[in-house]
Order: C-alpha cells, then sequence, then structure tokens
C-alpha cells in the first residue's frame, strides 16, 4: 500500500443494520469481496437512546433508576452476544460487553460529580459495543479484518470541527501497516476533542464520520447504508406516496439533509463536497435497490424533493431605529454570534428582521439582548418546508407552483433566490402534514 486510496470505498451501516445479531450476520454478504474498504458502524439501534437516558439519570442523582436501565441494557447486550457468538468468540464477547458495563457503572457513584466529561464516554460505548462484537463474528467465520479505534484518528480541532489533516495523516499511516488487508471496521460518532477528551460528532454523526474518512484519504466513493432504498422525493413517514430520486447534485443533497431529510446527516456532504467523492445511499434491507447517488454531476432543471424541519422558532425583530440604517442587521446577527446559534431563514422589510432557529437552548439570554434594540416576538411550533431541485432564479414558474400546492395553508416566511436550490417556506407546524401532502400531489403529481 503506497498511500493511495483512490480505489477504496467506505461503507457506514446505520442502528438499524446493525440493530440485531442476525442483521449483522446479513452484512457479511455486503462487505466481504476483493475490494479494500473502510466500515464504519454506528451503535445497534436503542442503544444510544439508552445510553443518553443513563447519562440524564446519573446527572440527576437519581442512583437507582440509572442502575436499572444500565442492568437492562447490560443483558439486552449478554443476548446479543448468545445469538451472535460461539464457543470462545462468545466468551471473548461476553468479557468485553462486561468491561463496557463495567466502565459505565463506575460512573455511578454518589461521591463523583457527574460532567458532560462522563456523559460522552457513556455515550461512546455504543459504537464501541457493535464494532467490536461484528469484529469477534468476522473472526468466527474466518473473515480476515481490522479493528480501528476511531478515537485514535477522529479528532475536534479547538473550533469543534472535524481536524481532517490530522485524519488523514493518522490514518494513511496506520492503513500502511497493514498492507495485505483489505477489511477494516471503525466507529462511526465517536471522536477527540482538541484536548484530547472523549467526545462526538452528535445525532446522526456516524455518516459524518464516513465522510470525514473518505475525503481524508480520498477514496473512491462512499456508501451510507441505511433501512430506506435512497434519498426519497418526500418524507415516507408522513407521505404516503413517495419515490427514491436516483440521482442528485450535492447541493440539492445538501438542502435537502440540512431542512430535515432524516436519511442523511446534514454535515456529511461537504467533505465529500469538497473532494469530489460520490455519495451513494443504500438500502441494507433491499441491497438491490439502486438507491441515490450524488456526485458534482450538474443537476437537471426541476423539483427534485421536498423535507421539512420540526420545531422551529420564529423571531420578529422590528423597530423603527432601522429605517434607512445601516448597521442594525449586523448588531442582531453579532447577538445570535454571541450565543453560537445558527439563524435557518431571514427575511426583511424596512422597520422588521424575521429569523428563524432551531436551537432554542440561549433563547431567553437572545431576546433580552435584542430587546436592547428592538422589540421582539417569538413564535414558536413553526416548521420549515423545504423544496428542493434545481430551481434557476429569474425562471418564472417555480414559486408559481410551489404557491399554488399551500394556497389553503398560511405561510409565515418564504425563502427564495439564496440559492438556485431551494425554495423554503414557513408553516405552523399543525399544516405541516397538509403541506407536504400537496407539495407531493401538485409538484410531483403523487
Amino acid at each position: 500500500m503506497n498511500g493511495d486510496f483512490s480505489n477504496w470505498k467506505i461503507l457506514k451501516f446505520g442502528g438499524t443494520s446493525v440493530g440485531t445479531a442476525e442483521r449483522m450476520k446479513n452484512l457479511v454478504k455486503l462487505i466481504v469481496n476483493d475490494e479494500p474498504k473502510i466500515v464504519v458502524l454506528s451503535a445497534m439501534s436503542g442503544t444510544t437512546n439508552a445510553l443518553v437516558k443513563i447519562s440524564d439519570l446519573l446527572a440527576q442523582e437519581k442512583f437507582k433508576e440509572a442502575l436499572l436501565e444500565i442492568n437492562n441494557l447490560h443483558q439486552n447486550y449478554l443476548n446479543v452476544c448468545k445469538d451472535l457468538l460461539v464457543n470462545e468468540y462468545l466468551e471473548t464477547g461476553i468479557s468485553f460487553v462486561n468491561s463496557v458495563f463495567e466502565t459505565i457503572k463506575g460512573f455511578h457513584n454518589e461521591a463523583n460529580v457527574f460532567t458532560k466529561v462522563e456523559e460522552k464516554i457513556i455515550l461512546a460505548q455504543g459504537e464501541l459495543l457493535s464494532t467490536h462484537l461484528f469484529y469477534f463474528y468476522l473472526q468466527q467465520i474466518g473473515v480476515k479484518a481490522v479493528l480501528l479505534n476511531a478515537l485514535d484518528f477522529m479528532k475536534l480541532d479547538e473550533n469543534n470541527e472535524p481536524d481532517i489533516d490530522f485524519t488523514r495523516q493518522v490514518l494513511s499511516n496506520t492503513l500502511k501497516e497493514y498492507k495485505d488487508d483489505k477489511l477494516f471496521i471503525t466507529q462511526g460518532y465517536i471522536c477527540r476533542n482538541a484536548f484530547g477528551e472523549v467526545d462526538n460528532l452528535k445525532r446522526g454523526g456516524s455518516d459524518y464520520t464516513a465522510s470525514i474518512i473518505g475525503a481524508a484519504i480520498r477514496v473512491r466513493e462512499i456508501q451510507i447504508w441505511t433501512d430506506i432504498d435512497g434519498m426519497h422525493n418526500n418524507d415516507p413517514r408522513v407521505v404516503s406516496r413517495t419515490y427514491p430520486v436516483n440521482y442528485l447534485s450535492f447541493d440539492e443533497a445538501a438542502e435537502l439533509a440540512y431542512f430535515g431529510a432524516k436519511i442523511l446527516h446534514p454535515a456529511c456532504i461537504l467533505p465529500a463536497q469538497k473532494e469530489q467523492i460520490p455519495v451513494i445511499l443504500k438500502n441494507t434491507m433491499q441491497p438491490q435497490a439502486f438507491g441515490t447517488i450524488i456526485t458534482s454531476a450538474f443537476p437537471n432543471e426541476g423539483f427534485k424533493a421536498v423535507a421539512a424541519k420540526d420545531n422551529i422558532t420564529a423571531l420578529q425583530i422590528k423597530s423603527y431605529r432601522m429605517l434607512l440604517a445601516y448597521g442594525f442587521l449586523r448588531a442582531i446577527f453579532e447577538i445570535f454570534e454571541r450565543y453560537k446559534t445558527p439563524i435557518d431563514m431571514i427575511t426583511t422589510s424596512e422597520v422588521a428582521v424575521s429569523v428563524t432557529i432551531d436551537d432554542t437552548t440561549h433563547l431567553n439570554e437572545i431576546v433580552e439582548d435584542l430587546k436592547q434594540i428592538a422589540s421582539v416576538e417569538i413564535i414558536p411550533e413553526q416548521a420549515i418546508i423545504c423544496i428542493a431541485g434545481y430551481l434557476p432564479k429569474g425562471k418564472a414558474g417555480y414559486l408559481f407552483k410551489v404557491a399554488e400546492a399551500l394556497k389553503d395553508i398560511p405561510i409565515s416566511m418564504i425563502s427564495y433566490g439564496g440559492s438556485d436550490y431551494n425554495i423554503s417556506v414557513l408553516i405552523h407546524q399543525k399544516h405541516k402534514k397538509q403541506a407536504m401532502e400537496q407539495l407531493n400531489k401538485v409538484l410531483f403529481n403523487l
């Protein structure tokens, strides 16, 4: 191996794909061939939620309840071991599972203060469990593989952004040590921060891990395997009739992922796009399905898909000092920057600015600061509907078509023209299902 990974692939499998012992066994036929690859695994489905609950209970000093949850999860994993492994591999698996839960139980201590550091160590155990158990199973059936610890090469910098140069250097050097190996297993989601502490890429971050690794060593393609056959033209959990979109551009996919398409982590497009690496969305349950191919190819014009983002809060900021004044918008943006709160949508008039946010952690502080320069109205329980595709600015008909579909639904804000790939509207959450169904009918004839 000379450091050229251009014929390699990254395959990421989500929580449902490794959700049971049987599903883990089924992965073998998808990953065992002569192609060099790194397989990125999420935690088994339900595990991260359970670990979050355990962490919350420990933080609240509800030690009895926390221990009950720990023991329940521990028993679930012992059952997985028995379903997956036999003989000495079963002994190895049980020993590893026991050691993980001893680590978790180590934080079940009234004498210790439970902090975010301890919480992130607990949350990391899900991916460590899934990868080790899968690796033991590969050993059991005689498949040669190498287990890599993502905590050795996945790192955040001081701005909490992935340090791709660090990943490139460490991972490239590590892979060169295994010149005769073609199958590598590692964890998604988990990493270290700039201080060397265990950290993570937030929920859904295994997609991001796969994209970062792929971009760092410049592989041939990145495959994201989940339980649905590609990016659909609408949300199948909300709308009854949908279909997979076979091809998307990076820009179209990024808009859909950011505005609510759950199949893909919002941040995972950018690293692949920068290195021009195709991202392919596939269905573990139906591997023969075509899925969705996301590339840098120039997209065909027209509507491609609809996605929705819930739990949006709108802020209407009004001040007559804004009229014919400069610097007012900057003052508003600086307040949101101060509290590290991203803005999704924005509209302006002569004396008012409306913005939307999905992170209300610092809402009270933001509103208090805004009130120093303007009056503020908070409008909760909103949803952003994103209509994505190649929709060139100035081309007649696209906005009209969206307005036609939503003619019976009150719209609070419209964003159009910021890019050629997105029309977004803000509505009350109670109208979301109706809006998505109407868009499905008018835009896609479904």
